[in-house]
């Protein structure tokens, strides 16, 4: 490439203009009258496309990267359809389906970077480096040699030096509290496994728990031993927390719902312009929870996958869904591959659940920021903390399986509404942890306190640790080295809440997430308004 004064704006601002009229005539050749070949407008209209792209790149005053306009032609078509049609460079696309396919290759750590130093957050169990004795609260200081501390380190950069092909190697350098000198470990790179069900866990003698965090290859293998670990334990009423879950596989949603509805029963249907896209999903696998209290946790942040479920689940009255009304993605994606190794997500067909209910909520020709604000939206018209806010468009009612009624028009609305808690809640709050320094405070807390906090055991924890007003007033300490300036009356206003967090967040440290949940959920109000609905849910489903 030459090199020039243009600024790159000056230079691509005419080139982005001119491939974006291209590719405007390009999506609107179907458009023309009924007079018009569409097959010969869609040839016109690619040779006019192919012949700016040759002037382009032969005749242009500068020079250009060809590659670099195609990929822009490509997003900037793809915006004019629906946000979830998609297009994803070859350089991104293993990082993105390693968390659908449940696994990746790599050295299995979770970190976080505090203070501009990569942090061990947990070994994964399992993976290569709790195999080696890597720890939570370790530093990484170097890879391969290479300083990565304090030089501005970011986390896509970080998962690219540790990750690789199974049988590979790479040399960490490690900080360690108590060690005067770094600890080099040769780490080889193997398969880890990617966990989509979050935890599983007995809330008390009867009431089961299971959190799904997204709908991966694993995932229905994962529910289903959950499902029969809490039998063997007495469960015999279940809640799903979906909350802030984006969705996935399809068929992996069947799976799980199948588990739950008895008979055949219709768990979604799709609908497409072309008719092998359209197609009927139905139970009919015995399941192991076709009996029982059920209910399902939703919130806004829960969709696509996820929405099936709660839906099927509503529609069929099996059981309750609690929460907030859900994202409303109900728009189904084919993956195509291109020859570069990079791939489209074709928006092929609609979701709809088995009442007829359209899970997608609406939109305008694509426009992503339209259309991710409408959450703000629902923030700024009270929905998130008033259900009487939700607007209802009686043109879209229909009735589940014993005549309740249930609406359409986007997302799933919970037969009991939990708004947003506020009352503990404040911008200080928030600020602690988007600052990292609640995460950083209590790493360190659980590495330096390890010994006795594991020789305690989780359920003398649970029941008997405190987190101390000292141990709030380091913890503030930390924030203000993150340069967090202290607010004395929202500190006051959210320190219960803050305290029950940094509970979580150090049982996190030492027992992973089956010892953040039972705790984080103590103070999570979809949790507890699910424990309390547990005999109204069977009586739904006994009616």
């Amino acid at each position: 490439m030459s090199t020039h004064k243009n600024s790159n704006r000056a230079i691509t601002l005419p080139l982005y203009i001119a491939i974006t009229l291209c590719v405007g005539v390009f999506i609107g050749a179907n458009m023309v009258g009924a007079s018009s070949s569409p097959s010969s407008n869609f040839m016109q209209s690619l040779t006019k496309f192919r012949q700016v792209l040759t002037h382009i790149e032969n005749d242009y005053v500068d020079e250009v990267d060809s590659d670099e306009l195609v990929e822009s032609a490509i997003t900037n078509m793809l915006e004019d359809l629906d946000p979830h049609t998609s297009y994803i460079p070859a350089k991104d696309l293993e990082l993105i389906q390693s968390r659908l396919q449940g696994n990746y290759e790599g050295i299995g750590i979770e970190f976080n970077i505090f203070k501009d130093t990569i942090h061990v957050v947990s070994p994964l169990s399992g993976g290569p480096s709790e195999k080696l004795g890597i720890r939570a609260g370790d530093q990484i200081v170097k890879v391969n040699g290479d300083i990565v501390a304090g030089i501005g380190m970011t986390n896509q950069k970080v998962v690219e030096l540790l990750r690789g092909p199974g049988g590979s190697e790479v040399t960490v350098s490690i900080k360690r509290d108590g060690e005067n000198e770094l600890i080099d470990f040769k780490i080889e790179r193997d398969v880890i496994p990617q966990y989509s069900v979050d935890v599983s866990y007995m809330v008390n003698d009867e009431i089961g728990y299971i959190k799904v965090a997204r709908f991966a290859n694993s995932t229905y293998l994962e529910f289903k031993d959950a499902l029969l670990r809490l039998k063997d334990q007495g469960m015999k009423k279940l809640v799903i927390d979906l909350t802030g879950n984006p969705g996935g596989y399809l068929n992996r949603a069947v799976q799980i719902a199948d588990e739950v509805l008895s008979g055949k029963q219709m768990i979604v249907y799709t609908d497409g312009k072309e008719k092998r896209y359209s197609e009927q999903h139905y139970s009919g696998e015995k399941g192991d929870f076709e009996e029982g209290s059920l209910v399902i946790m939703v919130d806004e942040g829960s969709a696509s996958a996820s929405e099936i479920v709660a839906g099927a689940v509503q529609d069929h009255d099996r059981g309750l869904i609690v929460g907030r009304r859900s994202f409303g993605k109900g728009l189904v994606q084919m993956p195509i591959d291109l020859t570069d190794g990079s791939e489209l997500r074709l928006t092929i067909s609609r979701y709809y659940t088995p009442s007829g209910r359209s899970i997608q909520k609406t939109y305008e020709g694509g426009n992503l920021d339209e259309y991710y604000m409408e959450a703000y939206e629902r923030y700024e018209n009270g929905e998130l903390y008033s259900s009487d806010s939700i607007k209802f468009n009686d043109s879209l009612a229909f009735k589940t399986d014993k005549g309740r009624i249930v609406y359409g028009g986007g997302g799933i609305t919970p037969d009991f509404f939990v708004p947003l808690d506020t009352a503990y809640s404040s911008r200080y709050l928030n600020r602690l942890f988007s600052t990292n320094s609640v995460q950083e405070y209590t790493v360190k807390y659980a590495q330096e306190n390890r010994v006795e906090l594991v020789e305690m055991g989780f359920d003398n924890y649970e029941s008997k640790f405190e987190v101390t007003d000292q141990m709030l007033e380091e913890l503030v300490e930390v924030a203000e080295g993150n340069q967090l300036k202290f607010n004395e009356k929202e500190f006051k206003r959210s320190k219960k809440l803050l305290k029950q967090l940094t509970k979580a967040y150090i049982a996190r440290g030492i027992w992973d997430n089956d010892g953040f949940y039972p705790i984080f959920n103590q103070q999570d109000e979809i949790f507890l308004k699910a424990i309390k609905l547990m005999d109204e849910a069977d009586k739904i489903a006994k009616r």
